[in-house]
Formats: structure tokens, C-alpha cells, sequence
């Protein structure tokens, strides 16, 4: 049975969790989300893009 998760909602998970039980702060949250938008609409989106879906390929490959 393969499980299939959106990455924003894991990254929005973990955020939660790093907020709640890490000490991280909701301003420092706000920041990594802007973080993000800003990487999103720059010239090293596709680049990152390709990285992350050839890390979900491998990690998807492996079998168990």
C-alpha cells in the first residue's frame, strides 16, 4: 500500500510540530514561509523543483 502525502502539508506538519514542541517561535515560522515564497517565484525554482522530486523518486524507490 503506497501512502501519498502533498509536501506542503508534511512541511506544514513539521512546522506545527517544531512550533509546538521545539520552541520555534511563530515569527521565525512567518520568516521560513516567506522564505518560501520568495525562493518559489526566483530563478532557482525549477532548480530546486527537479531536486526535490529526484529525492522523492529515490526515497519512492526504495523498497522495503
Amino acid at each position: 500500500m503506497a501512502l501519498s502525502i502533498s509536501a506542503v502539508v508534511l512541511l506544514a506538519i513539521i512546522v506545527f510540530l517544531l512550533v509546538k514542541k521545539s520552541g520555534l517561535k511563530g515569527g521565525h515560522a512567518v520568516v521560513c514561509i516567506l522564505l518560501g515564497f520568495y525562493l518559489a517565484a526566483s530563478s532557482i525554482a525549477p532548480t530546486i523543483s527537479e531536486l526535490t522530486t529526484n529525492i522523492a523518486g529515490m526515497i519512492g524507490s526504495i523498497k522495503f
